[in-house]
């Protein structure tokens, strides 16, 4: 795109404050895209909704709500505007279309998928039932609306121990993946939670034997991991927590270094806001959060795509799940 004067005093005064995140030299390229995003929004009404996983000028620079899936949850059930635009991937934007079904709700990449909402199908979710009468289903946020409408309430992991603990039941099937199942098992010894296979193929990939190596290089090192890893690196953290609660513990406890055991773009969102904090960063990238990009969010509200649908027999079970775990 062009660059022209006005965009690069736009791109100045959103990313002044955090150069340090990203450097004045990708300014210029951001800037117009900043620019004609702000034109769009304006016309359509449009909000833009980003997952703390986007990379720091689709977070910093165009999101006009960010957060963990909780927030964005929430969020989207709040907003007045009459697009919603998920800079995420798909069970995001469901979840988003879900609680607001008379509003448009657009993706710029339809391929922007999950590993674990691809890992547990709605047939899977009814043979459980079948093999576990009467137990009821918990299915992680991270999971289609399709399974979403099989299950009996929804969960994040910042509310997983929460919502479990919420059913009073001696059993409690917790899918789809199998890690922060673990944890949350470890949480509430007293119920059986009947685990899925399913894992993020971000988390899965840390080990704990990488944890003691960011301690032997950086002594006096933090770390934050989130509860989708496996249980060796969760057994060597400091804290564990979702992405929220580690950007809590950050702006809370400001250790002098610090590393987040989740997806790399993390980081850079918790560290432009605290610049005084060395933060150490495990690229891990999550290669569907990066299918979203600037120009891709731009041709989303141009041509208004893609916009999500789901059939109203499903919807209606799914957001039922998602509004449970909400109240």
């Amino acid at each position: 795109m062009q660059y022209t004067a006005e965009a690069g005093l736009l791109a100045a005064r959103r990313f002044e404050p955090i150069k340090h995140v990203i450097p004045e030299l990708e300014w210029p390229v951001h800037g117009p895209y900043l620019a004609a995003i702000d034109e769009w929004k304006r016309e359509r009404n449009a909000v833009v909704l980003a997952h703390n996983y986007q990379t720091p000028e689709i977070y910093h620079g165009v999101a006009d709500i960010v957060g963990d899936s909780l927030a964005l949850a929430v969020e989207a059930s709040r907003t007045s505007a009459d697009v919603i635009v998920v800079a995420g991937v798909y069970f995001m934007a469901e979840s988003a279309k879900l609680l607001n079904p008379e509003k448009t709700v657009l993706i710029p990449d339809e391929e922007a998928g999950c590993s674990l909402a691809s890992s547990i199908t709605a047939p899977d979710v009814r043979l459980l039932r079948e093999r576990y009468p009467g137990v009821p289903v918990v299915s992680y946020v991270n999971t289609s609306a399709e399974v979403k409408a099989e299950s009996d309430v929804c969960a994040t992991s910042s509310n997983a121990v929460e919502i479990v603990r919420s059913l009073r039941s001696k059993q409690v099937i917790f899918i789809p993946d199998r890690y922060l199942a673990n944890h949350v098992a470890k949480q509430l010894p007293e119920i059986e939670i009947i685990a899925w296979a399913g894992s993020c193929e971000v988390h899965e990939r840390f080990t704990g034997a990488e944890i003691r190596g960011y301690r032997r290089g950086h002594p006096g090192i933090t770390v934050l991991a989130h509860p989708e890893c496996p249980p060796d690196v969760l057994e060597e953290a400091d804290f564990v927590g979702s992405t929220a609660a580690m950007s809590r513990y950050v702006g809370d406890r400001r250790p002098a270094s610090v590393v987040m055991i989740t997806e790399c773009s993390m980081s850079d969102n918790v560290a432009a806001d605290h610049p005084e904090i060395e933060f150490v960063r495990p690229c891990n990238l999550c290669p569907h959060m990066k299918r979203i990009t600037l120009p891709k969010i731009l041709e989303s509200l141009l041509q208004m795509r893609y916009e999500v649908t789901i059939d109203p027999h499903v919807a209606e079970r799914a957001r039922a799940a998602l509004q449970r775990m909400i109240a």
